[in-house]
């Protein structure tokens, strides 16, 4: 079985291209914290994710830098000949569903709504 589930941020904007056939593709890398601390300090892991179709137009529009998102999806390995002729591998995580679980407005700060527009209180709750 290869299903992989991950929720991070992006570390960049992402990346809308399409394939020569026309097919869209987005790429993005997740920062996705590791959940112990090593020496006292906790590691982070950059995993590559690629998106493909109507998903990832979708990616290229909502989400930003910064952005918090859940993705499930399979763990791929591709090789590739390199301009000088060594082998080069590419492991990345293929997508299936990608979640926007928050959004960023224009000028990167979060705009205290969800993806399906509910607004999170920042106050403290007397319960």
């Amino acid at each position: 079985m290869n299903k992989v589930f991950l929720i991070g941020n992006l570390t960049r904007d992402p990346e809308l291209s399409t394939t020569g056939s026309g097919v869209s593709f987005c790429k993005f890398t997740l920062a996705i914290s590791r959940s112990y601390a090593k020496d006292g300090k906790r590691e982070t892991d950059f995993l590559p994710v690629v998106v493909w179709r109507a998903q990832a137009e979708n990616c290229a529009r909502y989400l930003k830098k910064g952005s918090k998102a859940a993705v499930s999806g399979s763990v791929q390995t591709r090789n590739y000949e390199a301009p000088d002729g060594s082998r080069r591998y590419v492991t990345e995580i293929a997508a299936d569903e990608v979640q926007f679980l928050s959004t960023k407005s224009e000028d990167g700060r979060d705009d205290g709504s969800d993806f399906d527009g509910l607004t999170t209180i920042d106050e403290d709750l007397p319960f």
